[in-house]
């Protein structure tokens, strides 16, 4: 039995929610945080969520190429919609896709949202940040503390919509009872830290995704911010 907790918030910086998140059969869940002026990075995390759903919606059997391909698709939507819409030139978006069937999950990533895995105590990040502090981190130039704050830390190495040659992550591992995921934008990540992040999954709440909302909004809420919170029964 699998319960499923969704919410999502324009921040209290922000003029509108450019953050996309959906939710379909056969379970399947995904995150967007789109980037662009006007109302491009709201149009390129939505094209990116529908054209995500179309791929994936009725098929039997969902793998990490049914997620890339469906990453893909959406990569090459949002590059047809600029090309016919000068105005939305230079748009993108993150994209976050979890599929859940029996007892394995897969996932496909681009960008800065991330899917956290907790089982038990321990919380760990499952996708990698494509973005420029995150290189410098893994090369040990700079510590996680100091990736939070760098200056440039917004900057994405790779976001769809951008290029059409895009390189999209990919991955499987197995879930247990009780293992509770979390697919998110990098709104609630500026403002939550991991630590407290794992707190609020622990302590099984009425409604996990929003009190990590609220929990952003308190630390500043900068960002806007998306939350999808998937828990495994019983």
């Amino acid at each position: 039995m699998i319960q499923v907790y969704e919410a999502t918030d324009v921040g209290l910086v922000r003029p509108r929610n450019e953050d996309c998140a959906v939710v379909f059969e056969p379970s399947t869940y995904v995150v967007a945080d789109g980037m662009g002026g006007h109302v491009a990075g709201e149009v390129a995390s939505h094209l990116l969520t529908d054209t995500v759903r179309r791929q994936l919606s009725g098929v039997a059997a969902i793998g990490e190429e049914e997620l890339r391909q469906a990453v893909l698709a959406g990569n090459r939507a949002i590059l047809d919609c600029e090309k016919e819409n000068p105005d939305y030139k230079g748009m993108g978006t993150t994209a976050t896709v979890l599929h859940l069937a029996g007892d394995e999950a897969y996932w496909a990533h681009v960008g800065d949202s991330r899917l956290y895995l907790l089982r038990g105590d321990s919380l760990r990040q499952v996708t990698r940040d494509h973005s420029y502090v995150e290189d410098l981190v893994v090369e040990g130039t700079i510590t996680e503390a100091e990736a939070r704050v760098h200056p440039k830390r917004n900057y994405l190495t790779r976001a769809v919509g951008v290029e059409a040659d895009l390189e999209v992550d990919t991955g499987r591992f197995s879930v247990q009872q009780q293992d509770i995921l979390l697919l998110a934008t990098d709104g609630l990540m500026k403002a939550v830290d991991d630590d407290a992040i794992g707190e609020i999954l622990r302590a099984g709440g009425e409604d996990p995704a929003a009190e990590l909302i609220q929990q952003a909004l308190a630390g500043g809420g900068r960002d806007n911010i998306t939350a999808i919170v998937v828990v495994c029964g019983p």
